[in-house]
């Protein structure tokens, strides 16, 4: 439990840049809300609505200062369905229902899930995030949509981005370039895409509603499997960014908290309008990058989006769009670990392939979930690969040939089994065979039964078996499944 010293230090402790940092992100947070409004099928504020509102309940309730979370393209994509369906009200029952969902995963502690994802996923995960932001903006760079002056105002911007650090890191870049680029396409009524053109901002503020669904099975067993699914993306992607700004920012941070904190943002969210949402790892990008580093900068961004859209909507509205592509390319850049293509050279093969799945499986799907999903079970089959061949059955004889001493080393588990069968010759004859176990490890029934067939044929060809050396986890699942000193022994294993 944080004490409270430092929750105040995660509020208070980076006053200024936090707050210039939240505001960079509000404005980034404007276009693509909208954008993701569209993807699920709803109005424009229904995605803003919801990115004010779980921007602003993460900053208190999440574990993860400095990190941004709001309506995402990776749940808006899982809601096309539902709203297609059955409309937006069974959309935000279903936002509750997330959240709920959301609530008890941290309950139950499920955020120690992230420990199995390894390094080549994380990179993976990232770059594949890289090259979703960079091919998002493509639509605004589409030459058949726009026109010759984009390509210079977003040249222009990347160049503000880049060099104006050099002038003075008091201001942030981004923020800078939004400024001037909106400044300047006023003065001189350049005709480019603005941020009023991607749809209507709403004019009012939310308000407190209750989902107008019948409260029935029939309801849960509607919206169940849409949650189900938005509650383990949203909690994915949130734990996976909030990894990457751990390390970014050399701090730690509560995985469970941040699955409550998800949860709890995502809950009251469907019941002001909005839809369900996770951390975002553009607006997390930039919001580090700019100086953010504390629970003001979430706040900052929710609370500011919120009065620029609904009190300032005719001024957002004028934001050139050439600007905010420019920041998400600037974000793109910065996400991308370049360092990954390099190391494919160098770096053993199968943690290439895993990060190379990964970014595939991603970019192809547009679906974090099943990359990630993939990129984990490759791991775990490389992982089972590699400690199969460390596996290794050596034996002596004894000098009157009639005794043999079988010695196992390593792991024995499914993926070693099958080497640890073809070690033993049954077709010897021989009064006492002994299996020396103090090296290896049995791990699960496969081993088990091996184990079983092992001594059964043995027996079975006339020679007395002692099996020594087990220690004491391995004596448990040998004591609990093993069969071979059971009658009918042999019965029993031809029967699985």
């Amino acid at each position: 439990m944080i004490s409270f010293e430092a929750y105040r230090a995660q509020w208070f402790g980076n006053i200024r840049a936090d707050l210039l940092a939240g505001l960079v992100v509000a404005l980034a947070l404007i276009p693509e809300a909208i954008a993701f409004s569209i993807i699920a099928g709803v109005d424009p504020k229904v995605g803003l609505y919801a990115s004010f509102s779980i921007a602003v309940l993460i900053a208190f309730v999440g574990g993860r200062p400095g990190m941004i979370s709001a309506a995402t393209a990776a749940t808006a994509v899982l809601m096309v369905t539902l709203v297609r369906d059955h409309g937006l009200q069974y959309l935000l029952a279903a936002t509750v229902l997330t959240g709920l969902i959301q609530i008890a995963m941290g309950l139950l502690r499920l955020g120690f899930v992230m420990r199995y994802v390894s390094k080549s996923v994380m990179t993976g995960f990232v770059n594949a995030l890289a090259i979703l932001i960079f091919m998002a903006q493509l639509p605004e760079l589409d030459p058949r949509a726009v026109n010759g002056l984009t390509y210079v105002l977003v040249a222009a911007s990347l160049a503000i981005i880049y060099l104006f650090p050099r002038v003075t890191k008091a201001v942030p870049s981004p923020l800078v370039t939004i400024i001037v680029l909106t400044a300047l396409t006023m003065f001189f009524g350049w005709e480019v895409r603005t941020v009023g053109d991607m749809g209507a901002l709403p004019d009012t503020l939310p308000v407190f509603l209750i989902p107008d669904v019948p409260l029935t099975l029939e309801t849960l067993w509607i919206i169940l499997p849409y949650s189900l699914a938005i509650a383990v993306v949203g909690l994915l992607e949130s734990l996976m960014t909030q990894s990457l700004v751990d390390d970014l920012t050399d701090t730690k941070s509560s995985r469970d908290q941040e699955c409550i904190g998800q949860g709890i943002a995502n809950t009251a969210t469907g019941f002001i309008g909005g839809m369900a949402g996770c951390a975002m790892i553009g607006q997390s990008m930039i919001n580090v990058k700019s100086g953010g580093r504390g629970r003001l900068s979430a706040f900052t961004a929710g609370a500011v989006l919120l009065v620029l859209v609904v009190f300032l909507g005719d001024w957002v509205a004028q934001i050139p769009m050439p600007a905010l592509v420019a920041i998400m390319i600037m974000v793109s850049i910065g996400t991308f670990s370049w360092s990954s293509i390099r190391n494919l050279t160098f770096h053993p093969r199968s943690s290439s392939i895993v990060m190379l799945a990964t970014v595939v499986t991603v970019v192809w799907t547009h679906n974090l979930a099943i990359g990630v999903l993939v990129g984990v079970l490759l791991s775990g089959i490389f992982f089972a690969g590699k400690i199969a061949r460390l596996f290794r059955v050596s034996s002596t004889l004894s000098p009157d040939g009639r005794a043999r001493r079988y010695v196992v080393e390593g792991q024995l588990f499914y993926g070693s089994v099958e080497d640890f069968v073809n070690a033993f010759d049954f077709r010897e004859t021989l009064d006492r065979v002994v299996i020396d176990v103090s090296r290896a490890h049995i791990w699960d029934i496969s081993s088990v039964q091996a184990l079983d067939m092992a001594v059964l044929k043995f027996r079975r060809g006339g020679a007395m078996v002692e099996i020594i050396g087990m220690n004491a986890a391995s004596g448990t699942i040998v004591d609990r499944l093993a069969i071979h000193d059971s009658p009918d022994a042999l019965d029993k294993i031809a029967a699985h």
